[in-house]
């Protein structure tokens, strides 16, 4: 089913009067205190054995989009009201529980504070790649750093085996030039395969605007027709070199957290320094004793 449902709990022992059908991983039937959280966040528990058959129904709504992102299921439905909402999957205590809410009721009952998730997990190393002369060094952040000949990217974050995450620093006149020239589009490509990737750029989009060389608003029509191409990918301006390190260690962490293992991603091979060897001039044998 592709609706999402809301009916009466048949089981009057329950506490939990409704059940709600949340159309996502082939879909879940779940225990509510009430039929949307307009005021707070719900409280919910898995359903078992749900004979649909003999439910009462009382909503049932088509779903515009239902997907999980990590420890979140966002759902969006097509109606005018109450039509966002989220189920977080965390624990407290040692038990799992669930909870579902809007933004609104987020907002009322923890203000200022994140949505409940789980604890960042710990990076198991940062990549850096061979060819990054004078790249970010990381210090200061309590990670294992080695230096690899990355298959794309700058930087890799790995977790055992599976590299989670891939950034590309660019300073901002580099950028421009890969712009111009369409290097960077080949860049885009390569990191298009990995699941979450982006590139760094050390400088302000309005410097982009302003480029003496060529016609800033023909560099901002490139960029934009790159992110569209490639939306997997994100484009992020940090100003400048600091504040590009803090937000790839930071991004690096989110990708570890939010990392669910995949056979099939998982095994990307990592690629061996291919750049051809500078060759030397061998040693004359002549040698001419003074």
């Amino acid at each position: 089913m592709d609706r999402f449902l809301v009916a009466r709990n048949p089981d009057d022992v329950s506490t939990l009067p409704y059940l709600v059908y949340v159309p996502v991983e082939g879909g879940m039937w779940l225990k509510a205190r009430e039929t949307w959280p307009r005021a707070s966040r719900v409280y919910c528990h898995p359903a078992t054995d749900v004979d649909v058959a003999t439910l009462e129904i009382l909503e049932s709504v088509p779903v515009l989009s239902c997907a999980r992102r990590g420890p979140v299921v966002d759902l969006v439905l097509e109606r005018g009201q109450n039509r966002r909402a989220q189920f977080v999957f965390t624990s407290a205590r040692g038990r799992a529980m669930i909870f579902w809410q809007t933004a609104k009721a987020a907002a009322s009952a923890r203000p200022g504070l994140r949505v409940p998730n789980r604890a960042a997990r710990a990076l198991d190393r940062i990549t850096i790649d061979t060819r990054e002369r004078y790249g970010y060094t990381f210090k200061g952040q309590n990670v294992t750093k080695a230096r690899l000949a990355m298959p794309a990217g700058d930087y890799g974050a790995w977790i055992g085996n599976a590299l989670v995450a891939v950034v590309e620093r660019k300073a901002i006149d580099d950028f421009c030039t890969s712009l111009v020239d369409g290097t960077l589009g080949f860049v885009m490509v390569e990191l298009a395969r990995f699941r979450v990737a982006a590139v760094v750029v050390e400088g302000t989009y309005t410097q982009i605007l302003r480029r003496g060389f060529v016609d800033g608003a023909w560099l901002a029509e490139l960029l934009a027709r790159l992110q569209v191409r490639y939306p997997t990918v994100s484009i992020v301006f940090a100003e400048t070199r600091t504040l590009g390190e803090r937000w790839t260690y930071e991004f690096f962490r989110a990708a570890a957290t939010e990392y669910e293992p995949d056979p099939v991603a998982d095994q990307e091979p990592v690629a061996q320094d291919t750049r051809p060897k500078r060759k030397r001039t061998p040693k004359s044998t002549n040698r001419v004793d003074p």
